[in-house]
């Protein structure tokens, strides 16, 4: 299966134009910020050797190929995405970080057993799709007790001015920029649009406990452009 029935239908188009420049385009419009999330994501996941990952939404394998070495070879690290041609990127990448397993299919329904991983991530995918709470439930249904939820997606700032510019950036220069980039104008005004109706980091915790996870927390990072939840299931 290649498409995902629970995203609004141009946001799988947005990916698999702009997957050829994706990682560039992240790396120029976040000034490199990204990466450090990124690892800092890891680090909260506290990846285990031996551990099987699922990086859900994972796209191009940032994240999943940074949690291939913490897994070891004993290990087993998934990607999941509804994107042919986002994972197409992340199978270029997989030679730094060891092997890494591709699926592409509906992360409403993911041929994944039940209880049988340790550690889920989700890296900037949640906000894109329409059923959060379809998605967390699936994501629990395939942790095993005990095991883990990090997710990391952007948030706002609660500072009013540092919002306003923060604003100005996404809504004006993350479009111009992202059409000169990744050539596709659209996809860059969805993303700022898709993140002032993303909820906020409270908001997000409860729809995390709603789902059944428990000691939900969360780190708000860059005066609140991004935040890492961590949530467990009991």
């Amino acid at each position: 299966m290649d498409t995902q029935p629970h995203t609004a239908p141009p946001v799988k188009e947005y990916f698999d134009t702009i997957a050829p420049r994706y990682d560039r385009a992240n790396t120029l419009l976040s000034f490199g910020l990204h990466h450090l999330w990124r690892q800092r994501t890891i680090r909260i996941a506290d990846i285990a050797q031996g551990a099987v990952v699922l990086d859900v939404c994972g796209g191009t394998g940032d994240l999943a190929l940074r949690a291939a070495p913490a897994a070891g070879a004993s290990g087993r690290v998934c990607i999941y995405d509804f994107s042919s041609p986002m994972l197409a990127q992340a199978r270029k990448k997989q030679a730094r970080a060891g092997k890494v397993h591709l699926v592409c299919g509906d992360v409403y329904a993911m041929a994944v057993r039940s209880e049988s991983v340790d550690v889920a991530l989700i890296g900037f995918g949640l906000r894109n799709l329409t059923d959060m709470v379809q998605a967390l439930s699936e994501i629990y249904r395939v942790l095993k007790q005990g095991g883990r939820l990090v997710c990391l997606e952007f948030s706002r700032p609660s500072n009013v001015w540092f919002r306003m510019l923060y604003d100005l950036y996404s809504f004006y220069v993350i479009p111009w920029a992202g059409e000169r980039i990744a050539g596709c104008r659209a996809a860059y005004q969805y993303l700022p649009a898709s993140i002032r109706r993303f909820p906020l980091p409270d908001q997000l915790a409860d729809l995390m406990r709603a789902a059944g996870f428990v000691q939900v927390c969360y780190t708000m990072l860059a005066g609140g452009i991004a935040a890492i939840h961590r949530a467990e299931k009991q």
